[in-house]
């Protein structure tokens, strides 16, 4: 056996590196300022016992109590002639104070006897003559024995009278059998709440993320590559017909509703509304050409086509108008029930005010495609020359438009209020961008718009996961309210960011073996996705959903603090009043659920995944 002799260098390390983590952790300590000596403060620890076992008493169940007051009098001070204590009737509850005068700050001891064994209640002092007096003055409580007697001792408060005063004991015996308190009703309820607010946010987060996983996912949007024209021209497209779109459906909005909001015509209109887009797009689109279409023809169906697009969101605007028609019938018909005409209302409305957001976004992807694909022909089959030329009023007008739109986004949240700086300025940079790119490239050359689109979205994403849901709902209920829509809006955008990333990341880690054999069957971006990505993230996409809805409602017990519904809000009023058999109630409610939900979900995953 080999034995080599320690280096002095090796051990000279050691001793550095444990003086070193020796200092960051002293200077953690008077960072963090740990001091044990709080903790052993006799006055810390009464609190803490306190509240323990407040928190260790829940509020759930409560008894109907009967109350046994008596009365006893007291003289502070002590009268200048003979002290006449009144006799007692020992056959009912009675009070003997000794002694039975005093000056103020004395301590006298209270004995009581004849009361119901094992209860409390205060026992306080009464100032005045009257012994019915309401205003009472102490903190001392009585708890009797098995035989119903209790002894204590009570500190004359600075109340000098010359007349008879009062020491009052109050005790309380339960009656009857136990029942659940408001506190209890009030939890049952909010966490009710709390429930179905993780619940919403978890889906309509999860159907925006699932299309947003495919674009921040690398391995899908590297092989997308596009020529300088077509990109350009793209992006002129996005902004011209989102306005358009957004114009032209917002007036179909208003002839919608100027057909009327009869139960009658809207359902005439969600009926014949969709039959009519059908029969325009079978004629504008035939899936099989026996005859190579005019020019007029194809004018035609293009005209039909739109007409037919806009009579889809007439349906849309007439099905809102009949839900929200349904939905008041209903709360007023229904009773009990009348939350189901409720949702009836608010779904209509929903629709109503995004049917125009997504005429805009149907109307800029489809002009940015259809534009795209003549830049990509035109590229294709023009000379190098000709497209460099195209390029250059292209994409400077392109970089103009972009950058200008950034500058106007900067004026709205800055008010800046000089276009110098937030409109003509980026316009410029943004045109000297596109100038530069097109003088450093090739005219033909294939861009990589995948990994730039890629970049933008995973940056984005990051951004707003940096952001806790807490400090999206505080901006939430500035927008619509204090309460849980506020709670689902900043769970469901937290959503959304959080499951972008991990499915994202789920698509990254896919087999590239199928992948690579439906391309190369020549199958668009589209049927990739469908038969060679999906298949294969279906499981581990439930699995994360069913997680995240589980986080949600562990987060929306906390957005509550701020006001954003659910169990939280009522467990922080609780919690600032220092009722914390209210607030222990709260807790135990939270996790239950909790458990609950873990439970569910894991057997979900182990059914489903």
């Amino acid at each position: 056996m080999n034995n080599k002799k320690s280096s002095p260098w090796k051990s000279i390390q050691v001793g550095l590196v444990s003086f070193l983590v020796m200092v960051i952790f002293a200077y953690g300590f008077q960072i963090t300022k740990v001091n044990l000596e709080e903790l052993r403060s006799e006055k810390r620890q009464e609190s803490l016992v306190r509240v323990m076992r407040a928190l260790a008493k829940p509020e759930i169940f409560e008894y109907e109590q009967a109350e046994e007051i008596v009365n006893v009098p007291v003289y502070v001070p002590c009268p200048p002639d003979n002290l006449s204590v009144p006799e007692q009737n020992t056959s009912e509850p009675y009070l003997i104070v000794t002694p039975a005068c005093g000056n103020p700050g004395d301590v006298v001891q209270v004995e009581g006897f004849n009361f119901a064994p094992n209860t409390t209640g205060p026992l306080r002092f009464v100032p005045g003559s009257d012994p019915a007096n309401i205003v009472t003055l102490g903190r001392e409580n009585a708890e009797t024995d098995d035989h119903g007697n209790f002894v204590a001792s009570l500190e004359l408060p600075k109340r000098p009278s010359d007349e008879v005063q009062y020491i009052r004991a109050t005790l309380r015996k339960n009656v009857g059998l136990p029942h659940l308190t408001q506190t209890a009703y009030d939890t049952w309820d909010k966490i009710v709440e709390t429930v179905f607010l993780a619940l919403l946010a978890t889906v309509f987060g999860t159907f925006l993320a699932i299309p947003l996983s495919f674009i921040a996912a690398r391995n899908l949007m590297k092989s997308v590559r596009s020529p300088l024209t077509s990109i350009a021209m793209s992006v002129l497209g996005w902004p011209l017909g989102i306005v358009f779109g957004f114009v032209a459906v917002r007036w179909v909005g208003n002839l919608s509703t100027s057909i009327g909001t009869n139960s009658m015509i809207n359902i005439i209109g969600v009926i014949a509304a969709p039959a009519l887009m059908w029969l325009g797009l079978r004629w504008a689109m035939p899936q099989v050409e026996t005859v190579t279409a005019s020019q007029s023809t194809r004018l035609a169906r293009l005209g039909v086509i739109l007409v037919s697009v806009l009579a889809g969101f007439l349906g849309l605007f007439q099905l809102a108008s009949l839900a929200k028609t349904v939905g008041e019938s209903l709360q007023t018909s229904l009773g009990s029930f009348g939350f189901i005409g409720y949702f009836f209302f608010q779904v209509g409305d929903i629709i109503a005010i995004i049917t125009p957001a997504l005429g805009a976004l149907a109307a800029g992807g489809t002009l940015s495609s259809i534009l795209g694909r003549i830049g990509q022909h035109a590229s294709e089959k023009m000379a190098a020359p000709a497209v460099k030329s195209i390029n250059l009023i292209l994409a400077t007008l392109a970089g103009a438009v972009v950058f200008g739109l950034l500058g106007q986004l900067v004026e709205v949240l800055y008010e800046i209020g000089r276009p110098v700086y937030t409109l003509w300025g980026p316009a410029i940079i943004g045109a000297a961008s596109g100038l530069l790119l097109v003088l450093f490239t090739k005219p033909k050359e294939s861009l990589p718009i995948g990994l730039v689109v890629y970049t933008i979205t995973r940056t984005i994403l990051n951004a707003l996961r940096s952001v806790e849901a807490l400090v999206m709902a505080i901006v939430f209920v500035i927008a619509v309210g204090i309460g849980p829509f506020a709670g689902v809006m900043a769970l469901g955008l937290h959503t959304i960011v959080s499951l972008a990333k991990l499915y994202s990341e789920q698509v990254e880690s896919i087999s590239a073996g199928p992948l690579e054999a439906i391309e190369a069957t020549g199958a668009n971006r589209l049927q990739t996705i469908i038969y060679a990505v999906i298949p294969q993230i279906v499981p581990p996409y439930i699995s994360y959903t069913m997680y995240r809805w589980d986080i949600n409602v562990r987060m929306s017990t906390i957005i509550g603090f701020v006001g954003g519904g659910g169990i939280g809000f009522l467990l922080q009023q609780n919690i600032n009043l220092l009722n914390y058999r209210a607030a222990s109630a709260q807790m135990i409610a939270i996790a239950v659920v909790v458990s609950i939900m873990d439970y569910i979900s894991s057997v979900l995953r182990e059914r489903v995944v």
